[in-house]
C-alpha cells in the first residue's frame, strides 16, 4: 500500500508540475508542435534529464532494478506513428490527458476514452501481433550505459545533447516568434 500512495503523490504532484507548464492545454500543446510556444519542450527535455539523474542515483544506491525492453524497429516505429498521430487529433499525450481530465476539459475526456479503446484493440490483438511485428525486427536492449559502456558516460551524453536541445529550442523559437 505504501508504494501506491507514493506512485498517487508522485503523480499528482506531476500532474501539478505539467498543469503550471501549460501542457495539459491543448491549445498550448498545438503551438508547440508548431514551434511557436518554446515552454512545453523545453520542460519535457528537463524532465528527461532530470529523471535519468535520479535513476542513475538509484543505481548507484542500489535501489530497485532497471530492465529496458528489448527495442523492435517496426513496432516501436507504428507504436510512434500511432502516438503522434493521436497526440497530433487530440493536442494531448497520455501524461497530460490524465491530468486536462483531472482539470475538467471534456476534450481530453474524449481523448482518454479513445485512448481506452486503442488499449483494448492493443491487447485483443497483442499475442497475435509479436511474431508479425514484434520477434522480427527484435534488435535487444538499447541503452546509452550499453553503447557507451559506463553509465556515467550515457547519463554525461544525455545531459549535454538534451540540454543543448533546451538552449536551441529557446534560441530557434525566439526568432520564430518574431517572424509571427
Amino acid at each position: 500500500m505504501e508504494k501506491v500512495l507514493l506512485g498517487l503523490m508522485a503523480g499528482i504532484a506531476f500532474g501539478f508540475v505539467i498543469q503550471r507548464v501549460g501542457a495539459t492545454n491543448s491549445d498550448k500543446m498545438a503551438k508547440a508542435h508548431l514551434m511557436i510556444e518554446p515552454q512545453i519542450p523545453q520542460f519535457m527535455l528537463l524532465t528527461v534529464i532530470f529523471a535519468a539523474i535520479g535513476v542513475f542515483g538509484l543505481k548507484l544506491a542500489g535501489v530497485g532494478r532497471f530492465l529496458p525492453l528489448p527495442t523492435s524497429i517496426v513496432a516501436t516505429g507504428l507504436a510512434a506513428i500511432l502516438f503522434g498521430v493521436g497526440w497530433g487529433m487530440t493536442g494531448y499525450c497520455p501524461g497530460t490527458c490524465w491530468a486536462a481530465a483531472g482539470e475538467g476539459r471534456g476534450d481530453a475526456i474524449f481523448a482518454l476514452l479513445g485512448g481506452f479503446a486503442g488499449t483494448a484493440v492493443f491487447a485483443t490483438f497483442h499475442e497475435a501481433l509479436i511474431p508479425v511485428l514484434y520477434l522480427p525486427t527484435n534488435i535487444g536492449q538499447l541503452t546509452l550505459d550499453g553503447l557507451f559502456n559506463s553509465a556515467a558516460t550515457g547519463l554525461g551524453f544525455l545531459v549535454v545533447v538534451f540540454a543543448g536541445g533546451v538552449v536551441m529550442i529557446g534560441r530557434l523559437w525566439q526568432k520564430n516568434e518574431s517572424t509571427h
